[in-house]
């Protein structure tokens, strides 16, 4: 977890750094990835979608997404 997200935890107060790459409009989770993940653990899509405000379909698009760079950036570092 990053620092700043382990602040807000301790502190439990919504993280007010916007242009952070893990900043996620959503107070229940003090507006953090780290700290949803850190809270929830793994997630369904709909509860996915509903922290970044988009629907079950895209969710799973985006999931698919991230899974496909995933699985081409492990491929690649096993070539090399």
């Amino acid at each position: 977890m990053k620092e700043c997200a382990r602040k807000c935890y301790i502190y439990n107060v919504p993280c007010a750094q916007s242009d952070c790459r893990l900043h996620l409009d959503y107070e229940d989770d003090l507006n953090c990835t780290d700290i949803a993940v850190y809270k929830h653990g793994e997630m369904t899509l709909q509860q996915i979608g509903d922290r970044h405000g988009v629907s079950i379909v895209r969710a799973k698009q985006l999931v698919d997404e991230a899974l496909l760079k995933l699985k081409k950036t492990l491929s690649e570092e096993n070539t090399i």
